[in-house]
Formats: C-alpha cells, structure tokens, sequence
C-alpha cells in the first residue's frame, strides 16, 4: 500500500504527497489551498520566490484546519542567502503562522542582494549594467555552507522545525555534507517521466535525504500525463493518468508535489493507487528510454552551470558511479 508519510532523517513526518504552488496565480492561490486541506491534504509546499505566500496563508486560515495538522514548507530565494533570518521572517510574516515545518535552500546559486536603503528584506537582485542578468556571488554559490550555518540557527531557535536543500545536483550535496551539523532532511528536485533522474534520486535514497518531486506530471504547458504507458495503467485501475504519474513517484521513495487551482483536479491529485511491480518497472523503463527533458533550468539566465550535467567529473552520472 502507498504509504501515506515519509519519516525524515531526523524523526519528523512528512506526508507523501503535497499540494505545489508554483505559477498559481494571485487570486487563485487561497482558495486552492483552503480547498486541497478541505479535502484532506496536510502538507503545503510554498516558497518567498513564487510571491503568492500571502494568499496561501489566508487559504491555511480559510480551511479551518488546525496549523499543528499541517506541515508546511517554505524556501530561501536566491537573493536572500545573505538575508537568512530576515527572509524567514517575512515569510512567517505573510504566512501568519509561527514556525515552518521545512525551510529550503531554494537554490545553491547565490544572487547579489539591491539594498534597501532602509535596512529591510531585499526585493530584487543587482543585475548587470551591459547584460541585464542577476549578478552572481560566485565563491557562496560555489560554497553555500556559510548560508546553511545560518539555516541551522533558525532550527535552534524554534522558527523552523527542518531544514533541507533544493535544486542540488550529488557533486553540489556532497561538498554540502562536508560541512554540516544538521544533515539535509530533503533535497527538491523536478522528477517527472521525461526528467526521471534516477542517479540523483538512488543517490538521495541511499544517503538518507528525501527526494520531492516538483513538477510530477510535466509544467505549464507540458503536461505528461498522456503517454501511451501511463493511459495503460490508468485505465488498468480505473484512474486517471495523473494518479499513475504522481503514485510512481510515492513508490520511488519521493514526495510529489503537484500543483493545481482547479478543485476537481486537487482532489483526485490525492488518490494513490498500488502500481504492481510489473506496472512500477514498465514506468522505470520507459521513464529512462526517452532523451530526459528539463523544464526548469536557470543556468543561462545567470551564466551560471548550476547542475553541472555535462560536467565530466561533477554530472550526477559519474559522481552517482564512483560513490563511496
């Protein structure tokens, strides 16, 4: 039976499937979330970056769930890394609640911060004068230890309960772990069918860090629900492809987490079905049969390699090869 949490390395429970909030739109936000704890889910992921956090604290409250019922998430952006503390507190500020269940490293890439002549939070990163990108800070990117001492911090103090990474290839949580006294609870990363990431995610199962899943079933535009092997098994029990997509992920060892403002949608997005080990290696394989297609990639938008795939020591497929 699919399992309904995961245990984290250090005791927490986390549940198996999250509702996403990535690229839901303002005006929509609230009401998703308070529909998804309606209809039974008890872990929201959100992040500073997706700019939406106010509204998903007015859905938490709309729900009339309990907030000790929920298990929330929430993720450092990439221009707050010198901002730690702030930066937490201004998302438990829009959230209205007291502590976050998880706080994420949004990013191992480090944006150098536009100051605010008052002091406060940052709202955009420096961008260079001839090119127009974010400037990088290359040597905390390179090194992102001193961002997660801070992370730490906010563990003792009560305001966050765990803590973990994002967007971390093996080469990048290998050098993290070096450093650490509170090992990454989580790493997450997109799994998909097109983007199945098997190095990466054995990797994370066999060191004790739980792999999320963002975009399960594709993104905007790019849905991979229709693949002739997922409508098999979907009609094979009854269900949509969707539910095929999103419980290969639960049976992996990941959490998904799907995204979706339309009600019907959220709540079958919840229905876990048993794939049978015939089914589950079928999606394996053809999962890896493809050429695998990212969606999210920031690399080009700061000249930055931050997942380091064609790397010919730190790719995932050799740092996955030569693990000690």
């Amino acid at each position: 039976m699919a399992p309904s949490h995961f245990t984290l390395n250090n005791g927490q429970k986390i549940p198996s499937v999250g509702l996403g909030t990535w690229q839901s739109p303002k005006g929509q936000v609230r009401d998703a979330v308070a529909h998804a704890l309606k209809a039974g889910y008890r872990h929201i992921d959100c992040a500073w970056g997706y700019q939406n956090e106010d509204e998903v604290g007015e859905g938490i409250k709309l729900s009339g769930v309990a907030r000790e019922e929920i298990f929330i998430t929430s993720k450092l952006f990439e221009f707050h890394h010198k901002h730690v503390r702030q930066a937490v507190e201004d998302t438990l500020k829009k959230l209205d609640v007291k502590y976050l269940d998880l706080y994420l490293m949004h990013w191992n890439v480090a944006l150098e911060p536009e100051e605010k002549a008052d002091g406060s939070l940052p709202t955009a990163p420096k961008r260079d004068p001839k090119t127009g990108k974010p400037l990088v800070d290359r040597p905390l990117s390179d090194d992102p230890l001193p961002v997660w001492k801070e992370l730490e911090k906010l563990v003792n103090e009560g305001l966050v309960k765990s803590i973990g990474i994002s967007n971390f290839n093996i080469h990048r949580t290998k050098e993290l772990l070096k450093g650490v006294r509170i090992k990454p609870v989580v790493n997450q990363i997109e799994l998909s069918f097109a983007f199945p990431q098997p190095e990466l995610l054995g990797w994370l199962i066999k060191h004790d860090i739980l792999p999320e899943a963002y975009s399960p079933l594709g993104s905007t535009g790019a849905s991979q629900a229709g693949i002739d092997v997922v409508d098999k098994i979907a009609k094979a029990h009854g269900v949509e492809g969707a539910n095929v997509l999103i419980s290969w992920q639960v049976q992996r060892g990941a959490v998904p987490l799907p995204k979706s403002v339309t009600p019907s949608r959220i709540e079958n997005n919840l229905k876990l079905i048993d794939l049978t080990p015939e089914e589950f290696k079928e999606l394996e394989e053809k999962a890896v049969a493809h050429p695998p297609k990212k969606i999210c990639d920031q690399s080009e938008d700061f000249d930055y390699d931050i997942f380091q795939a064609d790397h010919p020591e730190f790719s995932d497929k050799v740092q996955a090869a030569k693990d000690d």
